[in-house]
């Protein structure tokens, strides 16, 4: 059975069209046909059925994918492996993370580690909370930067620090002038939250509920810098974590909104590092999970409330009880 063949069928079970497929594979379309076909020969029965212009998998390309997917990661975590062992200080790790993290966590990380190691490369992707878990999942990456433990029985979490939320309102807000606030004072105010499936929309409507209101939803939007921008529009307000640079209107006048404390709830989110339980790490992404473990306190800002690893307990399952 070709590796290659694999590869193909896979990339056409996940999605791709053949004819994306095979210009990607630099063959022809009846050419990837005809190798797909023996693949489903080989296997003894029928992996995909046509439906309308597209493919779609048979409850036997189903079974059959899992085991491929399986199959195909663990070539691929070999071959990154042997590379690794023949020179230690090359490799490649790829590594996933919140959007909120990528301008002031992960950059010092990188970047610290890559002074010891400056021939590992990095794989990056930004996502939101549901995504993150997705791609460790699927082996898309080997380590990713969550808010709160994924809870979920093939994924190891380790807790980094304590991120704090502020209630950010718009500049000339009636509460622009306060330091600190009640959540439950502003029960009446317009909401500015991450969509659906987001990890701040979470916390954001759990915070709320504890202060004794559901918020009320004014805009959606994917992005904190959009959450933000919609904030100094004065269109709402929002649960944020703190913003380390001005924000700038649509003018480009750049304008810092206040940051107000919420002293009636807990209003935190844990920061951590998650990985596969069962999941042998490469020896570049296993090197780039001590830094981290190691290094975080050194690239937190002061304000944020936990720095010290030590109280952190060892890595551990995540469906144990959560730090």
């Amino acid at each position: 059975m070709d590796l290659q063949v694999l590869r193909w069928f896979q990339a056409v079970a996940d999605g791709a069209t053949v004819t994306d497929t095979a210009d990607r594979a630099h063959l022809t379309q009846p050419g990837l046909s005809r190798a797909l076909a023996r693949l489903e020969r080989e296997v003894g029965t029928p992996l995909l059925t046509r439906v309308g212009r597209g493919l779609r998998l048979t409850p036997a390309g189903r079974m059959f994918k899992a085991h491929v997917d399986q199959a195909l990661d663990h070539y691929d975590l070999g071959l990154r492996s042997v590379a690794d062992l023949v020179d230690p200080n090359r490799g490649v790790v790829p590594l996933a993370f919140l959007h909120t993290l990528g301008s002031w966590l992960v950059p010092p990380l990188v970047g610290g580690f890559r002074g010891s190691y400056p021939l590992i490369r990095f794989e990056l992707h930004e996502q939101g909370e549901a995504g993150l878990l997705g791609m460790l999942l699927d082996a898309g990456v080997d380590l990713v930067f969550t808010s709160d433990d994924p809870v979920h029985p093939q994924v190891c979490w380790r807790r980094l620090l304590i991120e704090p939320l502020r209630l950010v309102v718009p500049e000339r807000h009636r509460l622009a002038g306060r330091k600190r606030i009640r959540l439950a004072e502003i029960a009446g105010e317009a909401f500015i939250l991450p969509r659906k499936g987001y990890g701040l929309r979470t916390h954001t409507e759990r915070l709320c509920r504890e202060a004794g209101f559901t918020p009320r939803v004014a805009f959606e939007g994917e992005d904190v810098d959009t959450l933000r921008a919609l904030v100094t529009a004065g269109l709402g307000v929002a649960l944020l974590p703190p913003s380390r640079t001005p924000h700038s209107t649509a003018d480009g006048i750049q304008v810092s909104l206040p940051h107000l404390h919420i002293t009636d709830v807990d209003c935190t989110r844990d920061i951590g590092l998650a990985w596969l339980l069962d999941r042998l790490l490469p020896p570049a992404s296993a090197s780039f999970r001590e830094h981290v473990l190691r290094s975080t306190p050194t690239v937190t800002p002061s304000s944020y409330l936990t720095q010290r690893t030590a109280d952190v307990p060892a890595p551990r399952p995540a469906q144990e009880a959560k730090v």
